[in-house]
């Protein structure tokens, strides 16, 4: 094939630190890829804002530099697609940003999905019940939109009326792209209570909103307005977004004008997609979780049916591989915890200084004194006197407590670098007994799995990958693509340019399998010892409370 005649597709991917854009080929080969860094701000404590036109300024950027740098033409660029984090872009009657900051900062328009400040909303709505709660593990979470909804128009009503447009940023971005106002099954299920499974009267959306949600929770003025400021178009990903680029974005971008622009799926879920099938011949995917880590972690499973587990988010139908149930955990903190724990002891410095003696990471600076400290004998069997509740920030799943809080046992009156490593150990060892405890939720309603498979952050890791797969048991595969987030956008991408019939036969295509880890079964005994002092810690921390409020 002459170059013109070659296909590509861009991914775009807004998490929550940066704006990254990758080019891949169609049999998933990523060619560039460039990141730009992106601001949060927060106020106060629960409160963390980000701005919609910087984010927008940066995936411009970032798209231009990996065109550049894949050295292809932008005319044989024939699809891209989105993906964000859930975080609320709200904007007024022209589109224009709307602050939600307590200091009126203008430009912050966005409410970013750690924001916590609707903790009391979430617990009012969950307090009264609504049947659609049972589509979000029986608990709606503060990172979701309608308690941040509840929250703007109890605390800034004069926002609350101002603002014409709510809109997830994956949503957005797309928005921005193409013009089109459509929103994505993936983001309306998952993050605004919207009934994908259901019919709706509308011959142009698939599912429907629930209005007496809307009225018994306070927000009576959804229903009222026809849904007008959430979304009237609701549709699956991979579907192509009306004209296709417009000539304005397509001007910013360095693109040409039409390329088809896919509907947008949420950051995690991209991962999702871009992973799930690698190396399943014959497999089954009821037997796999993929496990997308960053700040925090997501494990998302797919199913035929609709399978309701308490404090898992889901079952969602459509909204990551079309026509299928997904069934999502997740975990607060978890790159964020490791390093919290890391960055915050006695021995910070000396590892610190270890680290940029050696020219290498701080993690394998801990990770090279774990192994002198174990010899000849298991790492994993360092901290048996050493045991970390992870709730630092809250538990997602199954226990969907956002009130949680983080315990350690074991300490002693000395803070150096091996007390560092060992503790280091002790916290990836307990965000690898959360994944197990959400496994075990999901297996006990149906699903069989045994397999993870992973990216992001922690799987650069190998303490982090190795303590997972002897905690939970499951194999853990890599993928080819290490950048799995940013490839299951350029999959939609694909889709929506006809390059693929289906989203999943995109899937099938464009990923691939690279490394294996197995478990080690001599260690079951250990783990298994140590996951119920996990299991004991929350009880004690219940029974703690219990004993305060007498």
């Amino acid at each position: 094939e002459t170059m013109s005649k070659i296909s590509h597709y861009i991914g775009i991917d807004v998490g929550t630190g940066s704006a990254r854009a990758g080019v891949f080929t169609k049999d998933g080969q990523m060619l560039a890829h460039s990141t730009a860094a992106i601001s949060r701000w927060e106020p106060k404590p629960d409160f963390v804002q980000q701005s919609s036109s910087e984010i927008w300024a940066a995936v411009c950027r970032v798209v231009r530099e990996s065109v550049e740098e894949a050295g292809i033409e932008p005319g044989s660029v024939k699809g891209i697609g989105f993906d964000a984090t859930c975080s609320l872009v709200v904007m007024d009657a022209n589109f224009e940003p709307v602050s939600v900051s307590p200091d009126g900062e203008p430009e912050q328009d966005i409410i970013m999905w750690m924001d916590h400040r609707a903790k009391g909303e979430a617990d009012f709505i969950n307090g009264l019940g609504h049947d659609v709660l049972k589509f979000v593990g029986g608990r709606i979470s503060p990172e979701m939109q309608t308690p941040k909804l509840l929250w703007l128009k109890k605390n800034m009503p004069e926002v609350w009326s101002q603002a014409r447009h709510f809109m997830d940023l994956p949503d957005y971005l797309t928005f921005r792209a193409s013009g089109d106002t459509t929103r994505s099954l993936c983001s309306t299920v998952c993050k605004m209570t919207y009934l994908g499974h259901e019919k709706s009267g509308d011959p142009d959306s698939v599912g429907r909103w629930d209005e007496s949600y809307f009225e018994k929770i306070g927000l009576e003025d959804m229903p009222q307005e026809q849904f007008e400021r959430l979304g009237t178009r609701i549709r699956p990903m991979g579907e192509a977004l009306g004209k296709g680029l417009s000539e304005a974005a397509a001007a910013e971008l360095g693109l040409n004008a039409g390329t088809a622009v896919s509907v947008s799926i949420i950051d995690a879920h991209a991962g999702g997609i871009g992973m799930l099938s690698a190396g399943l011949e014959g497999g089954n995917l009821d037997e796999r979780i993929a496990l997308i880590t960053g700040t925090s972690a997501c494990h998302m499973a797919v199913s035929p049916e609709a399978r309701y587990i308490d404090g898992v988010w889901g079952p969602y139908y459509s909204a990551m591989v079309p026509g299928m149930w997904l069934t999502e955990g997740g975990q607060s903190a978890v790159g964020s915890l490791v390093d919290h724990v890391i960055f915050n002891h006695g021995a910070t410095a000396t590892a610190q200084s270890l680290a940029e003696e050696k020219g290498i990471s701080i993690y394998e600076v801990l990770n090279d004194r774990l192994k002198e400290l174990a010899g000849n004998r298991p790492m994993a069997e360092l901290t048996a006197a050493l045991h970390v509740c992870p709730y630092f920030h809250g538990n997602r799943s199954p226990r969907a407590n956002p009130h949680l809080t983080g315990m350690i046992s074991g300490l002693k009156l000395s803070a150096t670098l091996d007390d560092l490593a060992l503790l280091y150990l002790a916290t990836i060892q307990a965000i690898a007994y959360g994944t197990r405890h959400i496994i075990e939720a999901l297996n006990e309603k149906g699903f069989k799995i045994n397999t993870i498979v992973a990216c992001g952050g922690g799987t650069k890791n190998p303490v982090f990958l190795k303590e997972h797969s002897d905690i939970t048991g499951c194999r853990i595969i890599l993928p080819a693509e290490q950048e799995a987030v940013l490839l299951g956008s350029a999959m939609l991408g694909a889709t929506a340019a006809g390059s693929y019939g289906t989203l999943q036969d995109a899937m099938k295509a464009m990923s691939a399998a690279e490394g294996i880890i197995q478990p080690d079964v001599a260690l079951a005994p250990y783990h298994h010892r140590k996951y119920a002092v996990f299991h004991k810690l929350y009880d004690d921390q219940l029974a703690y409370e219990g004993i305060m409020e007498q």
